[in-house]
């Protein structure tokens, strides 16, 4: 699959933290039991590699990718590991020389205008705004469409299950990344019911 492909086809991608990867099956199960079924495992904790590979392993009905991708040799960790896609919090040469040599889908971050404008030059149309509340948000993401009608955009950071929907609602929003379907707090609590009920929520908000 492309990366328009994967974003068009969840509305919601779960940014999930794993300390303990023993919860990541479960966890995944969970999330596909509301209905969605794209996650990306964020690489900031030892664990993240060992999750995605269990996840990948133990739930094919799920599609599974990382994300805060920082360094060029996460690409080859990430594709050994099971993952499907990449994402990443900027974008930088190296990381876009390592993403041409990879065969994951990669979406890049981008936080201001001229950090799109360097992005879409490079060659991307499908972006990832981050943080997005930060960044503006809505307001925003509004001047970005009047500025770029070609480019869409996955926002993540700050956003909510109250949000969501005015987020959706943007021409130029493909899809919304966050943790709050799976807040670290209720992975660690191992509280799968509450994460599927909050992933149903979001779907159906959707």
């Amino acid at each position: 699959m492309k990366i328009d492909e994967i974003l068009s086809a969840t509305p919601v991608l779960p940014l999930l933290v794993i300390r303990d990867a023993a919860k990541a099956v479960p966890l995944a199960r969970a999330l596909a039991a509301g209905g969605l079924r794209f996650l990306q495992v964020t690489l900031r904790t030892p664990a993240a590699l060992d999750a995605v590979r269990a996840i990948a392993m133990h739930v094919p009905e799920v599609t599974v990718g990382v994300g805060t991708l920082v360094r060029p040799e996460q690409f080859v960790q990430a594709q050994d590991a099971g993952a499907r896609f990449a994402v990443s919090p900027g974008l930088t040469q190296v990381l876009l020389n390592a993403s041409e040599q990879s065969s994951l889908p990669y979406l890049p971050g981008v936080f201001t205008p001229s950090e799109v404008m360097a992005a879409r030059d490079m060659g991307f149309d499908h972006l990832k705004l981050f943080p997005a509340t930060q960044a503006g948000g809505i307001g925003m993401l509004k001047e970005l469409g009047r500025l770029f009608p070609e480019l869409k955009y996955c926002p993540i950071g700050g956003i909510t299950g109250d949000s969501l929907a005015a987020y959706l609602a943007l021409d130029n929003v493909i899809c919304v990344g966050g943790s709050w379907v799976a807040p670290p707090r209720l992975i660690e609590q191992e509280d799968w019911s509450t994460i599927t009920a909050l992933a149903a929520a979001a779907s159906a908000t959707a």
